[in-house]
């Protein structure tokens, strides 16, 4: 069927783009990209999540965008910033899950996440970093985790289903005898923020006759998975946005905007700099 708005929608409720509309994501997503790479040197011990976000903040405005999260749902801040145990939704400037401020640690692993609009389109991505040395084993959380971000787009082509991007992810971390959070998702984006369809993660059981979303070109969405040292059960704070782990293990979650092209994808939140994850010595 037809949308006024921009594209079509599938039966599935998913918007088809033109082709000559991803120059908009691909400028929407390499501001939010950029950010990402200037944000690296800022996360170390000492420093705390607040002034990471306000430079976020300032940054957003100065590149001629816009943030997506300010004022979403009554968030109030330019980023996401998840410490250690936290899966997603981590409010910078508040305390850090089981501490007394937002004071980053020597080894703390962390999750970035922004979403800047430019021109009408969203630009959404996440990374994670490390304040000083990780630990070896989170050294391979956020190795396999980002591991498992690739393969999962790497399924992505017409033809293939939303299940094939999922089975990517889900077999990756299984292999590494890690688990996939299951309550959170990608999701659609482009001229809005959050729209169908829902990127899982993990396959979900179906029942007969029930089948995976089939991928057309045009369709553009983020892929997030987020990969947990321990079991996948995560539960929200009091806040009403922070979710950690149940168990309180390590987790880690990478994040990219793509769209489905004639023969493959194609990724708008690539690093300007190729800086895709921290390095480990």
């Amino acid at each position: 069927m037809k949308d006024t708005h921009h594209g079509r929608i599938t039966q599935d409720g998913i918007r088809i783009y033109e082709p000559t509309d991803f120059a908009g994501m691909h400028a929407s997503g390499q501001v939010a990209a950029q950010i990402l790479d200037e944000v690296g040197p800022l996360v170390h011990a000492g420093a705390t999540t607040g002034e990471i976000d306000a430079y976020i903040t300032r940054r957003v405005t100065e590149l001629g965008t816009t943030s997506a999260t300010i004022g979403y749902k009554g968030y109030q801040h330019a980023s996401c910033i998840s410490v250690n145990h936290v899966v997603c939704h981590g409010i910078p400037g508040s305390k850090i899950p089981g501490r007394k401020d937002d004071i980053l640690l020597e080894g703390d692993i962390v999750n970035v996440d922004i979403t800047v609009i430019k021109d009408g389109w969203y630009g959404d991505t996440s990374r994670m970093y490390v304040a000083g040395k990780a630990k070896k084993f989170a050294e391979r959380l956020i190795t396999v985790t980002h591991d498992a971000l690739m393969y999962g787009i790497e399924a992505v082509k017409p033809g293939n289903t939303f299940d094939d991007i999922a089975s990517a992810i889900q077999t990756h971390a299984h292999k590494n005898r890690m688990s996939v959070v299951r309550d959170f998702c990608g999701h659609g984006i482009g001229r809005v923020f959050h729209s169908p369809p829902n990127v899982l993660h993990y396959v979900p059981a179906r029942r007969a006759g029930d089948s995976a979303a089939v991928l057309e070109e045009g369709m553009i969405f983020t892929i997030e998975p987020m990969i947990n040292m321990g079991r996948p059960e995560t539960k929200v704070l009091k806040d009403d946005w922070t979710a950690i782990t149940v168990d309180k293990k390590l987790t880690a979650q990478f994040e990219h905007s793509i769209a489905v092209t004639a023969t493959g994808f194609e990724i708008f939140t690539l690093s300007p700099n190729d800086v895709y994850f921290p390095t480990f010595d």
